[in-house]
């Protein structure tokens, strides 16, 4: 039996950082990934979002990101990926997709229907897209309209003639509303009331990420780096802004029917029925890491508490739980930037467990 030093799940950003700083210090490891060809998310994201609308992709190490060219990020980021792990010989196995993983003694097997790979330690590098987050409101199943989640975006064009709720507070929310407002009518409807930032800079951002790493320390769900850092406007969005999209959210509404959706309350916010044809729910998504249950890494508050190897608040990766274990792109590296830095930081944390254990 072949026993890997480490072994990651997930080949996007988080784990190619990881598994290019494993191999950098001599680490024996393999990539799991569910994928059939390189891109992580990526490659599933919708037509429209060039690398123009993109918030940003960090430089992998010893990689150059691509530029901000008119081309779609669902080609360009997934041939950059591909390149990657060519030039640096990454050991990335696919199509995989775990099912557990499960600790015998000292180690950790890691399950994938009829195939299993033996660990010392793991790195989890598997996002969220996978784990799309809706919620239910009364009537959902009687709506007689289309109903599509930020993974089912079909493009703009899809949507034409269409009379569209766009549910959620996030940044996806504001992207779409910007697609859609010029062309179609579109209602926007958040929890709580959006906030806009006006000044942006590298120290707010810093301070943003650190309140998303405290819930994790604390081992509550993290939150989204958007629900502390609020909301902007970019150049492609102004057109919508001008038609008053922005401007005229509302409050969640209280139940579903089957041609809209209702308000037990509307006083000050509009009418009490809306009627829709779609219902777009960019409500986020949740962390894919169902496969880690059988370690019971969860705490009493939900979340898997983390605990950082560095003063970088992005390299809070160490399950507090069980050391073995490193999860990256999971609140506070839950970007780009984060996830290289979270790559780097697991590597560090899987020689270092390495050393204390084998020298025992």
């Amino acid at each position: 039996m072949h026993v890997t030093d480490s072994l990651v799940i997930g080949a996007g950003q988080a784990g190619l950082s990881a598994s290019y700083h494993l191999k950098r210090l001599g680490l024996d490891h393999v990539v799991l990934d569910a994928n059939p060809q390189p891109g992580g998310a990526w490659q599933h994201r919708w037509d429209s979002l060039t690398m123009l609308d993109v918030h940003g992709v960090a430089d992998l190490p010893d990689g150059p990101a691509p530029g901000r060219v008119d081309d779609r990020a669902n080609n360009v980021i997934p041939t950059w990926f591909g390149d990657y792990e060519r030039a640096h010989d990454l050991p990335v196995v696919r199509p995989v997709r775990v099912d557990r993983v499960e600790s015998a003694g000292d180690l950790l097997v890691v399950r994938a229907g009829e195939h299993a790979w033996t660990t010392r330690t793991l790195v989890n590098a598997t996002g969220t897209w996978t784990q799309p987050f809706v919620p239910y409101y009364p009537g959902a199943e009687t709506f007689r309209g289309e109903q599509l989640h930020t993974v089912d975006y079909p493009g703009p064009e899809h949507f034409d003639g269409k009379r569209v709720l766009v549910v959620g507070g996030g940044a996806s929310a504001v992207q779409f509303l910007g697609e859609l407002a010029p062309r179609t009518a579109v209602v926007w409807v958040t929890r709580r009331e959006p906030v806009w930032r006006q000044d942006w800079d590298e120290h707010a951002g810093r301070d943003a990420i650190t309140l998303v790493e405290r819930r994790v320390r604390a081992g509550l769900p993290p939150a989204s780096v958007v629900s502390v850092t609020g909301l902007g406007l970019r150049p492609q969005e102004q057109e919508a802004a001008r038609l008053g999209v922005y401007d005229a959210r509302r409050p969640m509404f209280d139940r579903i029917e089957p041609d809209g959706v209702r308000w037990a309350d509307p006083t000050g916010s509009g009418a009490a029925f809306e009627p829709v044809d779609v219902i777009l729910w960019a409500t986020g998504f949740r962390p894919a890491v169902s496969h880690l249950a059988p370690l019971h890494l969860r705490s009493p508050h939900g979340g898997i508490a983390l605990l950082s190897v560095g003063r970088d608040v992005q390299t809070a990766v160490t399950a507090a739980a069980d050391p073995r274990v490193q999860l990256v792109g999971y609140g506070p590296s839950a970007s780009t930037i984060g996830g290289n830095r979270a790559g780097r930081a697991a590597a560090t944390a899987v020689r270092g467990f390495l050393r204390r254990t084998l020298a025992a």
